[in-house]
Formats: C-alpha cells, structure tokens, sequence
C-alpha cells in the first residue's frame, strides 16, 4: 500500500484548502444558516475539483473532503461526487455517462442518495417507485436522487432544487432541519418512473455504499482536523493562573488521544480509498473507516468542544459547527454498532467461504 499522493492529487487538494480556507469563514457559515453556500459551489466548480475526481480517485476525493470538513463548508461536494459522477462513471451505461456525467462535473447538477437503503422505497408491479426517505441529505439542492428500492436496484430520480420546478411525476421534496445544516429533506416518491443505473450489476448498490461510507469517513477526518486545531489553539493562547491551559497534563492527553484518533479515521479512510482506486476489494476496508469515522469521532468533536470550557457551550462558536457535523457524520450510513455487525458477518461469511 502507497498512499503517497499523485502530483494531481496534491494539486487538487491544494487548490481545495485555499478555496475552502478563503471562502468558507464563520461569518459566511453563519449567513448560509441551514442552506448551502451557492457562492462557494460555484467556486468549486469553476476550478474544476468536482470534474477532477474522475482522474484523482476516490483516495483524491477523499484528500478533497479532508479540507471541506476542516472548515465544514456548507456544499453539496460529497454527495455529489459519491451519487452522481462516481456512481455514474462506475455503473452507469455508455449513454449515461454520456449524458449526466457533464452536468455533474460543471455543478448545474447535484446528485445526492437516499442511503443506506432501508427498505422503504419499492418497486411496483407497473414499474413505479413508491415510498418515502425520512431524511436525505443535500436533497433540497439536488436535481438528481440515487435510489435503491428494496431489492437494491439502483434508480435515478429526478427532482427539482427545493421542491420547485420541473422535477420527475410524483417527487415531492419537503424541507428537513437536522443537527447539521445538510439541506436535507424529506423524500416521498408516488408513483415514479425512475430510470435504472447501469444494466442492473448485481453488487452496484453495496459498491456504491461502500465508495459513500469511505468518502464521508474522510469528511469525519477533515472535521476532527478542525475541531482539534481550533482547541489547540484556544488551549495555547488561553491562560489559567498564569500559564497556558495546554500546559496542564489533562489537556495534553486530551489532545494527544483526539490526535490518535483522527489518524486512525484518516488512515483507515486512506487505505479503502486507495483499494478502490486499485481495484481491490474494499468492503470491509470501507465498514472499518465507517466505524473509525462513527465511534472516533464523535470521541473526537466532544474533546474539542470540552477542551474550550465554557466557550464551547456557545452555539454560535465555530466549534459547535464541528460537533454538530461530527455527530450527524457518527450516524450516517450507520453508527458503529451497526457497522460492527455488518463487519462482523462479512468476515464471517468470508471465514467459512474460505473454509469450504
């Protein structure tokens, strides 16, 4: 395993850190309240980095997401990428991809997925689509929904940015307000004719989910990076009687297990990437970096929070930002536990597959 960046990779996150870092500020944040910040995904989509993760990979989407979540800008930039252009590029059909790819690299589409499936969309005998997704993220900017009904078909449903518009017959989005300021919505299909990804591969939907479940790890590790440098730096200019709070032994090994743990979201991130990339299998790689991503960082945005005392109990504070990411990042497309199971029983179907 090399998880070296390429030259373009390092380019193109490069690129990202300064878009991000320049654009996605507190008071910019604080503007776009729960909605996204069009500006900023214009931006992105000018410097080509959506279109860019086609020739970077899933490990240089992830080095991307890094930087978004150290500064948790507020856009549609995971979603996407993981349910439109690399669900597209990997699955879709010639006419497809010739079709939807180019909209999705330029940004005048936006795709997101109702994921994990649940079973709460179906397919009808005449071929509709029927049910409704209690939450799905980015949906209130999304032209594009990937659907997987209860057989775990995938399904492109058109729909139409904050419910107005042209969308598909029978969607409906209605605004959905979680701990994470997502632009989520409500999804309820009434008899929607959506249009089949692909040819109908067996395994697309698991690929897809475990390609979501990587990159959104690396969106954990790039909001751990920034809870963490933020508490760093309130503890080394905050003093308490006369010396530095990052001078107490508490506050150390606060940081330093924060620390650890953010390395393990990110390493585990890395290597179900660069699997991917190679065409490895990645499934389990990909629920390891989901658990990593669940169970770490949540341990993760607390510490940043506890450790700036009584300013992180402001909820305008800019650490709030990062604690509230954190623990809708914990239970999205599974919270630990359930990805233990799923990991636990993937190892040991693997086991007696082997066995016999």
């Amino acid at each position: 395993m090399d998880f070296t960046p390429s030259e373009e990779q390092s380019a193109a996150q490069g690129l990202a850190a300064r878009i991000f870092g320049d654009l996605s500020t507190h008071e910019r944040l604080a503007a776009a309240g729960t909605g996204t910040d069009a500006e900023l995904w214009k931006e992105l989509c000018a410097a080509g980095l959506p279109a860019a993760v086609e020739d970077i990979g899933l490990l240089g989407l992830v080095l991307l997401l890094e930087e978004q979540g150290r500064t948790t800008a507020q856009v549609p930039f995971a979603a996407t990428c993981v349910y439109g252009l690399l669900a597209v590029a990997e699955h879709g059909t010639a006419e497809q991809r010739e079709r939807l790819l180019p909209g999705l690299r330029d940004g005048t589409a936006v795709a997101t997925g109702a994921f994990p499936a649940r079973g709460r969309v179906h397919l009808a005998e005449d071929g509709a689509l029927y049910g409704a997704v209690p939450w799905v993220p980015w949906l209130r900017d999304a032209t594009h929904v990937l659907v997987a009904d209860a057989d775990l078909a995938l399904w492109i449903v058109e729909a139409s940015p904050s419910g107005a518009g042209e969308g598909a017959a029978g969607v409906t989005v209605e605004p959905v307000e979680t701990t994470a300021p997502w632009s989520a919505g409500r999804l309820v299909l009434d008899g929607v004719r959506g249009e089949r990804l692909g040819n109908g591969q067996p395994g697309a939907y698991a690929a897809v989910l475990a390609t979501a479940r990587t990159a959104f790890a690396g969106l954990q590790a790039g909001v751990c990076a920034g809870s963490l440098a933020r508490a760093v730096h309130h503890t080394v200019t905050r003093e308490q009687f006369g010396r530095p709070l990052s001078t107490n032994q508490g506050v150390l090994l606060r940081a330093a297990d924060a620390h650890m743990d953010t390395e393990a979201i990110r390493v585990t991130a890395y290597e179900a990437a660069w699997r991917h990339d190679e065409q490895l299998a990645c499934e389990a790689q990909a629920l390891t970096a989901a658990w990593w991503a669940s169970e770490a960082g949540k341990r993760v945005v607390h510490a940043g929070q506890h450790l700036h005392g009584g300013t992180g109990a402001d909820l305008d504070h800019p650490v709030h930002r990062h604690f509230l990411w954190g623990r809708q990042l914990d239970a999205y497309l599974g919270c630990g536990s359930e990805v233990l199971e799923e990991l636990g029983l993937l190892l040991a179907d693997s086991a007696q597959g082997d066995a016999s």
